[in-house]
């Protein structure tokens, strides 16, 4: 089981059975993580979404038919979902009792870890796409969020946050913009990949970006 949270490019194990379906189905009943269907690419443009909005931004990576409050950590609809869906990327519902995320542009966010590893800043598990990573944290409320940003004199404008009501999509999905895959993995075996508290990653992000001097474009 533990393959499908690698940095492997294929969707299909040595088995023949989806990555897909054993990552969500880790995700849901293991680590208790809601979890639904993506769009999945226009069969005509992989850039291209497969949902109505022919200008959609983020195509393939976003929920659609179901909507994101059928998001579920049920076992046979995470199932049903995969069985009938094998390429739909894996989209998490953030906040309530799952992670929250904390999003920048690629450069950027490279260099912030390579700065926060350096100043011995403890990460949990962080999501790539080739446009941007994504930085798990805690569950937060949009109070304790306003309250952080309130309190700072100054927060990149490129920064994301993917609380209650967003969305991330997963490893190892595959989207109009790329794949995605696990900048940091979590660590094999653990029952619920530790995530760290909101307010220690913006300060620390917001930090390192100010000591690399590298700014982070609006995306």
């Amino acid at each position: 089981m533990r393959e499908i949270l690698g940095r492997r490019r294929r969707l299909l194990r040595s088995d023949g059975k989806s990555e897909l379906i054993s990552a969500a189905l880790t995700f849901a009943t293991e680590w208790r993580w809601p979890v639904l269907p993506g769009v999945t690419t226009h069969p005509q443009g992989h850039s291209r979404c497969g949902c109505p909005d022919p200008e959609c931004t983020v195509p393939g990576a976003h929920p659609f038919d179901p909507g994101l409050l059928a998001a579920t950590t049920d076992e046979r609809m995470v199932r049903w979902w995969w069985t009938n869906r094998p390429a739909a990327p894996i989209i998490l519902a953030t906040g309530g009792t799952a992670p929250c995320a904390v999003s920048l542009p690629a450069l950027p966010a490279a260099h912030a870890l390579t700065a926060l590893d350096r100043m011995g800043m403890r990460l949990g598990p962080v999501v790539a796409s080739p446009a941007r990573w994504s930085i798990l944290v805690k569950p937060y409320s949009m109070e304790q969020l306003g309250e952080l940003l309130y309190a700072k004199d100054f927060v990149p404008g490129s920064l994301r946050f993917h609380g209650e009501g967003g969305y991330i999509a997963l490893p190892p999905s595959e989207t109009g913009q790329g794949p995605i895959s696990w900048q940091r993995a979590p660590l094999p075996g653990s029952a619920s990949p530790w995530v760290p508290d909101v307010e220690a990653v913006v300060d620390a992000v917001v930090e390192a970006l100010t000591r690399t001097g590298v700014s982070a474009p609006e995306l």
